[in-house]
């Protein structure tokens, strides 16, 4: 599918500039396998997650979930439920997918809905809040993408908990990407994650979301959140041998 040019994207360029702290994830991960649902339904008042389709979940183009994509999406499935997870795409479910043929085909083939809408994002809330009827702010939504300037600014725009994931694939395996979205991808990350004071300035400003406190009080990385739990554990065990005398002097 040749995609049209993003001019949502283009127009917000400019309060991205203004305000770079937009495109600060709330969380930054490797994988969409690496995040903790079960935290972000009982601890952040999240109801639906959205995510974006390619380098995210599949590779670009394709309807077969990535290996490495495959546990993340089991496991969001199984705490929200399928009515409560869908596909937001710059490219299914647009204008440029002509009588909505590639979205029928992913949801047929990934069994996951494509929320159709005219404009990209970052534009779009319309329809996103028109698809779940169970979410009454944007606020009560994970947005969970690879892209800094649409899924990132999209949700940060809103009021949405971000989570921002590295691209499932490179060289061969990324053959069927989008050759300009591919480039700015690489910038995006480069200005934000790369080892100068400008990257490190805007994520000390990333927003903060009306219910999760933070990554350090509420872990959504699922190694830190493990972590956490190993060292309540610890916890919990040492003050049982000091109250029964078996602890360590």
């Amino acid at each position: 599918m040749v995609q049209s040019i993003n001019t949502k994207a283009l127009m917000t360029l400019a309060s991205v500039v203004r305000r770079p702290y937009l495109a600060a994830p709330h969380v930054h991960v490797a994988t969409i396998s690496d995040v903790n649902y079960t935290a972000l339904r009982d601890r952040c008042g999240i109801r639906a997650v959205i995510f974006d389709k390619d380098n995210t979940l599949t590779a670009p183009y394709e309807t077969v979930v990535h290996p490495r994509a495959e546990a993340g999406l089991k496991d969001v499935l199984a705490v929200f439920g399928r009515s409560n997870v869908a596909i937001l795409s710059n490219s299914a479910g647009t204008k440029d997918d002509p009588d909505y043929e590639d979205a029928k085909r992913i949801e047929k083939e990934m069994g996951i809905n494509v929320i159709r809408h005219d404009e990209k994002k970052p534009g779009g809330l319309e329809e996103v809040m028109n698809h779940f009827s169970n979410v009454d702010d944007p606020s009560q939504l994970c947005m969970v993408g690879d892209r800094l300037l649409t899924d990132i600014v999209f949700g940060n725009l809103y009021g949405m908990l971000t989570v921002h994931c590295d691209p499932l694939c490179s060289g061969e395996e990324n053959k069927n990407d989008n050759k300009i979205a591919s480039v700015i991808r690489t910038g995006e990350n480069s200005i934000l994650y790369g080892n100068w004071f400008g990257g490190r300035a805007i994520q000390r400003r990333t927003m903060s979301h009306a219910v999760w406190p933070g990554e350090e009080d509420c872990p959504l990385i699922l190694s830190l959140a493990d972590d956490a739990a190993a060292c309540s554990s610890n916890d919990r065990d040492d003050a049982v041998d000091n109250d029964t005398g078996t602890g360590m002097a």
